[in-house]
């Protein structure tokens, strides 16, 4: 359990600090004031003032921010012009400001976060793919079930042999076993596996009329899996392809738990909150190293897809409200854009209490956060 809750923090920890120092980094290099960098969120343990920037640690050890000078200005509004002009100090830096700061530049402070997140995910996965290999479907074909009593099981196929040729054709694939066995229905075929070290040739008679919820020969079939490592640099062209697919299968997921929320009224199977993530935490430590690693690369890229959906509150809600200004040449009213993000946050909290209630009823259940 200790362990568990450390690695959790650790390492969610890790995926706000390097989401916060997109932010921080971007918007040194631009030049815009940073007031304070904080790992956890307050109140305030410790704090140390570096050139113009404090630099903080602070009770709650989840996360990390960063606080930019102005930045209230573009987006909740608490800052007026009026009280920054009144001080003579800040007159000398307000051209420093966050919201005095040309579009491109504000846009590429708000997205570096989301940005930091995504190349950490690729950094993983681009490891893995290259020390340790990924599953991948091989070219050969595996008896994954033998139906009883079916021509299968009565010519002697077992579970796990792999399908090397049939009638002397190579079999490379599901399609091509497929296609090769209707081709003689009725008809004595031969089929050659490997099992184990030896390699057989067994004779099976497909049949003609079959149930619906079998095939001709009784077999269920699968694509055999092999762990495949790639050299660099194409290891990290497979793992940008890999990380950009799984985004947009992200998006697609949080597309249907929002229909299912709305439709349904209901938390869809498989979402998890904070809760639900230490959890399966716990899961993934008694894994391993390289399924934790793995869990972190998952974080990493949906916190990075999450955040710059444009929902207000979230990154990707302050860059659309600059995509509009951008548009129209006219700065959104602050007031209106404060009110959004009070909105977004509203909802976001709401949503957070919803799933961690879940969560909470599913540990008593004892229920699994993905069930079979």
């Amino acid at each position: 359990m200790v362990l568990t809750i450390l690695v959790f923090i650790v390492m969610l920890s890790v995926l706000v600090l390097i989401h916060e120092l997109g932010h921080f980094l971007v918007a040194k290099k631009f030049g815009i004031k940073v007031e304070e960098f904080g790992f956890g969120f307050p109140p305030r343990v410790w704090g140390k003032k570096i050139g113009e920037t404090l630099y903080s640690i602070n009770l709650l050890p989840i996360g990390g921010f960063v606080k930019l000078f102005g930045e209230d200005e573009a987006g909740s509004g608490r800052i007026k012009p009026s009280v920054v002009s009144s001080q003579k100090s800040e007159v000398d830096e307000i051209h420093r400001a966050f919201f005095a700061r040309p579009i491109w530049q504000r846009a590429l402070v708000v997205i570096a976060g989301v940005v930091m997140n995504f190349l950490l995910a690729v950094l993983i996965i681009t490891y893995l793919f290259t020390f340790e290999g990924v599953p991948t479907p091989g070219n050969q074909i595996v008896i994954s079930e033998v139906v009883k009593s079916s021509p299968a099981d009565l010519s002697g196929l077992k579970k796990n042999d792999l399908v090397l040729k049939i009638n002397n054709i190579d079999i490379h694939n599901t399609n091509a076993l497929i296609l090769e066995t209707r081709k003689r229905l009725g008809e004595k075929i031969n089929i050659q596996v490997r099992r184990g070290n030896e390699v057989k040739t067994i004779w099976v008679v497909p049949r003609k009329d079959y149930p619906k919820n079998q095939g001709p020969m009784g077999i269920a079939i699968s694509q055999n899996i092999e762990v495949r490592k790639y050299p660099f640099p194409q290891s990290l062209y497979y793992g940008t392809y890999q990380a950009l697919n799984d985004s947009y299968l992200t998006v697609a997921g949080f597309k249907n738990v929002i229909i299912d929320i709305f439709t349904r009224f209901t938390v869809p199977a498989g979402v998890a909150g904070p809760i639900g993530m230490a959890q399966l935490t716990g899961e993934f430590v008694k894994a391993g190293p390289l399924a934790v690693l793995s869990l972190m690369y998952v974080l990493s890229l949906s916190l990075a897809v999450l955040n710059i959906l444009p929902i207000p509150a979230l990154d990707g809600g302050r860059f659309f409200f600059i995509l509009v200004e951008a548009v129209t040449r006219r700065k959104v009213n602050p007031r209106f854009e404060a009110t959004a993000h009070a909105v977004g946050i509203a909802l976001l909290l709401t949503f957070m209490a919803l799933v961690s209630y879940k969560d909470i009823i599913r540990i008593i259940s004892g229920q699994s956060i993905f069930p079979q």
